[in-house]
């Protein structure tokens, strides 16, 4: 007796199994996370992030006509303030002559289709590193709120196609909406950190901003990690806000709340492959533990797979270069 359905016969050679596969990686799934720093001719490689830089105007530039070369059409920026800047009210992050407002306009200047996302958090502007200001060593909300709105202002002026509020700040997406609105940027979209975890996985990202917290940790504003449930909520309750796209954050370790959230949302779902993530392959690669590409485009599906519409992740050029 033979079995009349073998499985395996669309698992034959590679033909069958490209024609049959259900998720494809495209250039069209990435957004590119950049940093940028002041000065002129500057690369500086993020220690803890090998073969990833902090670049100056001049080359963000270049790095931006290069991305759309290679068919990655979107980036998600995050400014690297110098610490003579920095205070506990934020007041560099509304600057309209502030490097990430500078940013905006060099990538609009070089390659205006790019579309552009903005990273509005307060942590990079903080004396604290904290995402919001301190009183008392308590993380205030709504006067954090007001700062947040205003900042998403000025990346919308600059000419920012897209504010991504990172804070995890209660309100902030009201408030940033309402805004823009009455300013009238009605077609600026804000992509929303609606499951954003207090996670161990963001080392490398505080590393390459100088902006790890200066007491304590983000847990009483970043989620705990081990809810489900809250992410829903979350997620629910920025979209009522006017968020237009949802994220969640870290990727690999929380594909089944991306999963979650993709069951129950119907606008695009965004997910950020973090700095750790990307640092582990990296470091692991280096050692010759793993085969990097081959781990990188397994994560990259897994994520895609869960319900990604979106990958924020610092691999989409070696990502982009494997797919030919």
């Amino acid at each position: 007796m033979h079995p009349l359905i073998r499985n395996r016969r669309l698992r034959t050679n590679e033909a069958i199994r490209s024609l049959v596969r259900e998720t494809i990686i495209t250039p069209n799934d990435f957004l590119v996370p950049l940093f940028v720093v002041e000065g002129k001719g500057v690369k500086q490689e993020i220690p803890s992030m090998p073969n990833y830089f902090r670049l100056s105007l001049d080359l963000l530039e270049k790095e931006v006509k290069e991305l759309w070369a290679m068919g990655l059409k979107s980036v998600l920026l995050f400014a690297m303030v110098p610490e003579n800047l920095k205070d506990n009210k934020g007041k560099e992050a509304v600057n309209p002559k502030g490097l990430m407002q500078r940013a905006i306009k060099t990538i609009k200047n070089a390659c205006p289709e790019m579309l552009v996302m903005t990273d509005v958090a307060f942590d990079p502007y903080s004396s604290y590193g904290h995402d919001g200001i301190v009183e008392d060593g308590i993380i205030i909300n709504d006067d954090s709120v007001e700062i947040l709105t205003e900042m998403s202002l000025s990346h919308a002026e600059a000419g920012a196609d897209f504010v991504a509020p990172s804070d995890m700040m209660d309100g902030r997406i009201l408030s940033i909406r309402e805004a823009l609105e009455d300013e009238g940027y009605t077609n600026v979209g804000i992509m929303a950190y609606s499951a954003k975890y207090a996670s161990a996985f963001y080392g490398p990202f505080r590393d390459a901003l100088d902006s790890a917290p200066g007491f304590g940790d983000k847990k009483t504003y970043q989620m705990d990690y081990a809810n489900r449930l809250e992410a829903i909520r979350e997620t629910e309750m920025d979209i009522d806000e006017g968020a237009d796209i949802v994220m969640v954050k870290p990727g690999l370790c929380y594909l089944d709340i991306v999963r979650e959230v993709r069951n129950h949302v119907d606008v695009p779902v965004a997910v950020y492959q973090v700095s750790g993530e990307y640092a582990m392959v990296k470091a692991a690669a280096e050692k010759g533990w793993l085969d990097h590409d081959a781990v990188m485009m397994e994560q990259l599906t897994a994520i895609k797979r869960a319900g990604a519409n979106i990958i924020a992740s610092y691999f989409a050029k070696d990502a982009v270069k494997l797919l030919g």
